[in-house]
């Protein structure tokens, strides 16, 4: 039977028993954990005998400490001590005893197997089942004999195959294509979704075969921070020996993951416990990865992840004391001469949060250094204005010269998400050839279609495919589908660009009564007596020179013995000044200039060289801040900021000028601008003959509809 015919199976049962004692949402509770303790069951099967032989003789010497023995007399990294097999609990009639029966053979796992249970919350299920008198029948189809979930066959009579056994992979595929259907059902966000074994696999070899030749015999630590039920991680560790063995070279891989889904962090415990590795399944650890890492302190050599996009991390930071109050060293680094260098994104999507964490366990004294894959969806690539924790990591990361490759993966590839995909390739040790560089890599339409949709997936990469892939990644080739960059052509600059305030006054009786009445509200009385004087002297105006003016007020300030206050000019500027294209600019300071000053450089900047009294001076406007604007400066324009603002800007706008305090380093990654095809337009006798068709298919039609209404 296939491993989507048990899927079907299982699947099936749960129709068979749980309808009208379960809603659908929660038939998964039942499932899964059945799944795995019928699994678990029948792996022990063989030694069970064993197991109780030595539970036995430990219990008579006083042994306290039995699990080592426990587990070589099991043959696996786990056993069970009860005096029952599943199989025993079948013929069981009366409810309350099968009930006690059943809590006691759940009992009799050991400790890592009681975690898995626990995690599953299994054990809150039982009650619900006995009282509907479905964990007898529910036990019974899992004992179903026409299915094998054993790893070791079963055998006819004359010792030829009946059902062959079901490796540990092939299980682990089971438990994901049943994760997605409880999902689909219960319409999981598209975030959660489980990564299809072909794309991990793609995933293992970006990661292995370009340094295939350079692994060497020794001890290797894969990690996955978002692991799931650990399928990512298994399929890393059998790519690294499969391909350290062809080399022959003979390593020795330790898996490390971290899983915040209490399920599927017990189904990825329980694969590695029937692995037989007990001392790997105690480095899958319970916990968010953003609020809680498991592994501060360790590096690893290689790390695989497919973090959730689009989903909120709010709650980890809050618990990480909120976004000014964060203080992790994983996303508040030294970078670019600032000690403060936040990483931290929106708390609306964490994905490149996860990406960040990656980076910081990334072993910096090993000859391979750390290699990582990783995948996101394409908010990645470009969300966040310069200077956000995205685009922040995005410049970490390039600017340390982290990045080897991104693939657009094809539409359709994932379970519960229809949306576009990348994986990214970063390695603290790039080889000498990607130096400066990084690949974007189109393979978008390098996929199989699928006879049937598994969800939301309608693809598949075969192994042409991947192998495609892989190959253009080692290959490093431009063509249609690779473009190779320096790294700067993803940085810009955003530089913010000012125009003067310029504002005209007006002293007419309305100007006047309106400035009355908001002097009074301020309680400065005394100023609209020297305003009253200022517009006797002046006139009406406009007044095109707002400085002007306010000299003269000054002046006539003191002579009534009032003092200009900062607050008193504000209150000028807001009461009698008007926004006016045709007035002077308003004039924020005026300095001496530096010795060798270049006016032409220093007008850029806002510094304009003028003769005040005869003499050089250099003036400061105020900025109009309704007339500010941005603009983005690619780091390789021809010329930089300055020459791309006298092309730009000045053409348009002479009394522009850049603030040079207020520029930004941004990065972003458009896979859309580089790989972009525009569709040839028609010719125009095409379009002529599609008209003159549509004219005489519609001829006469008119006629016929007037004529039917006589």
């Amino acid at each position: 039977m296939s491993d989507l015919n048990i899927s079907n199976f299982i699947w099936n049962i749960a129709d068979d028993v749980l309808r009208d004692i379960y809603v659908r949402g929660k038939y998964r509770d039942v499932i899964l954990p059945m799944t795995v303790i019928r699994r678990l069951d029948a792996v022990l099967e063989p030694t069970k005998a064993s197991v109780l032989k030595m539970k036995t003789q430990l219990d008579s010497a006083g042994v306290a400490n039995q699990h080592a023995a426990l587990c070589q007399a099991s043959g696996e990294a786990f056993y069970n001590t009860s005096s029952f097999r599943l199989r025993d609990l079948t013929t069981k009639s009366r409810r309350q005893q099968l009930k006690a029966d059943f809590e006691a053979y759940l009992d009799g796992f050991s400790p890592n197997v009681q975690e898995v249970l626990d995690k599953f919350k299994f054990r809150n299920q039982i009650p619900t089942l006995v009282e509907a008198d479905a964990l007898g029948f529910l036990i019974e189809k899992f004992l179903d004999p026409s299915v094998n979930l054993s790893p070791k066959p079963v055998l006819h009579q004359d010792e030829s195959v009946r059902l062959p056994g079901l490796d540990n992979h092939t299980m682990g595929t089971i438990f994901e294509e049943l994760i997605r259907r409880f999902n689909e059902e219960n319409n999981e966000e598209a975030g959660e979704h489980f990564t299809p074994r072909d794309v991990v696999e793609l995933m293992a070899h970006l990661i292995f075969m370009p340094i295939a030749d350079q692994i060497q015999s020794g001890t290797y630590l894969v990690y996955d921070g978002a692991c799931g039920t650990g399928g990512m991680l298994t399929v890393a560790e059998d790519a690294l020996v499969n391909l350290a063995s062809e080399h022959g070279k003979d390593v020795s891989v330790h898996l490390y993951g971290q899983e915040v889904n209490p399920e599927t962090y017990a189904i990825s415990k329980a694969d590695l416990i029937l692995k037989g590795e007990g001392v790997e399944a105690e480095n899958m650890k319970f916990g968010s990865t953003l609020s809680g890492d498991a592994f501060p302190s360790r590096e690893f050599d290689f790390m695989l992840s497919n973090p959730p996009y689009g989903k909120s991390w709010k709650t980890d930071l809050e618990r990480m004391g909120g976004k000014k109050d964060l203080r992790d060293a994983r996303f508040v680094i030294e970078h670019a001469d600032d000690p403060e260098f936040n990483l931290t994104t929106r708390s609306s999507d964490g994905q490149m949060m996860f990406l960040a964490s990656m980076l910081s366990k990334m072993k910096t004294g090993s000859p391979l250094g750390t290699r990582i894959a990783e995948v996101h969806n394409g908010s990645s690539l470009f969300t966040g204005d310069a200077g956000s924790g995205e685009s922040n990591v995005r410049r970490w990361i390039i600017e340390n010269d982290w990045l080897e490759t991104i693939i657009a993966l094809p539409l359709n590839i994932f379970y519960n998400t229809g949306i576009a995909t990348y994986i990214w390739v970063l390695s603290n040790r790039k080889a000498p050839e990607r130096q400066g560089k990084v690949q974007l890599i189109d393979a978008t339409t390098w996929f199989k279609p699928l006879r049937r949709n598994l969800g939301k997936k309608n693809c598949e990469l075969a192994q042409d495919d991947r192998r495609r892939t892989v190959d253009a990644c080692l290959a490093m080739q431009p063509d249609e589908h690779s473009k190779i960059f320096p790294n700067a052509a993803f940085a810009y600059w955003k530089v913010t660009v000012e125009r003067p305030l310029r504002l005209s006054v007006d002293l007419s009786e309305d100007a006047l009564r309106r400035f009355d009445s908001a002097a009074a509200e301020a309680g400065e009385t005394q100023l609209s007596a020297v305003v009253e004087d200022l517009a006797e002297k002046l006139g009406t105006g406009p007044h095109l020179d707002f400085g002007a003016v306010l000299d003269e007020v000054e002046g006539i300030a003191r002579q009534r013995g009032v003092r200009m206050t900062a607050k008193r000019q504000k209150l000028l500027k807001t009461g009698l000044g008007r926004k006016d294209p045709a007035a002077e600019p308003v004039v924020k300071k005026v300095s001496k200039p530096k010795a060798g000053a270049d006016a032409d450089h220093d007008a850029l900047y806002g510094r304009r060289h003028i003769r005040q009294s005869d003499k050089p001076a250099v003036v400061e406007y105020e900025p109009d801040t309704e007339l500010r604007d941005t603009e983005q400066v690619p780091f390789l324009e021809d010329g930089g900021i300055e020459a791309f603002f006298r092309r730009e800007v000045l053409p348009h706008a002479s009394d522009a000028w850049i603030d040079a305090a207020k520029t930004v380093i941004g990065y972003e990654i458009s896979f859309t601008r580089h790989f972009y095809k525009p569709q040839p337009l028609r010719e125009l006798r095409e379009i002529e003959a599609d008209i003159r068709a549509l004219e005489d298919e519609t001829e006469g039609l008119l006629e016929d509809v007037l004529g039917g209404g006589d």
